[in-house]
């Protein structure tokens, strides 16, 4: 959460000058947009929970998620321009080291939680759906449907709510 929103606001500040910059304005809205509404559920998930800390598997978590924030932004940028594969080799790795990394902390710190979980569940999702769209360019459409498959499975469980248990 912390992490997040010092990108945001790092994000935020350097958006203001976007006209000097490489990533056009559209990258930076939806950088901006992921973290403004995933720190926002974030803080809904740890007040429904009475949640009085955030634990260090959360931080690392965070940490991946403002990766994705950004990841997000350049996929955007990547409809407008071409990016570098290596540059979403740079980001993309080490999200995903982290993805390891935060269960692991959790599980050593005695931290794990159900919002934990979750939270590392959403970004994993969230995660893989951006790079299915960064994909489909090259590979065709199909591919997103790997990357909606958890939201296609949120939906069917409000039609069948058996789904859900």
């Amino acid at each position: 959460m912390i992490a997040g929103t010092a990108a945001a606001t790092c994000l935020g500040l350097a958006a203001g000058s976007w006209g000097r910059s490489w990533v056009p304005a559209a990258g930076w809205l939806v950088a901006l947009g992921y973290l403004m509404i995933s720190n926002a559920l974030l803080l809904r998930g740890l007040q429904r929970r009475h949640a009085t800390r955030f634990g260090p598997a959360n931080m690392v978590t965070a940490a991946r998620s403002t990766l994705v924030g950004v990841i997000s932004g350049i996929v955007v940028v990547s409809f407008l321009a071409p990016i570098p594969v290596a540059l979403m080799v740079a980001l993309v790795v080490p999200a995903l080291v982290l993805d390891a990394v935060d269960g692991w902390v959790a599980r050593r710190t005695n931290s794990a939680s159900e919002l934990g979980a979750r939270f590392d569940m959403e970004v994993d999702a969230f995660l893989l759906l951006v790079l299915s769209v960064y994909v489909a360019k090259d590979l065709g459409t199909w591919v997103l449907w790997i990357g909606t498959m958890r939201y296609l499975f949120v939906v069917a469980g409000w039609i069948f709510p058996w789904l859900c248990r």
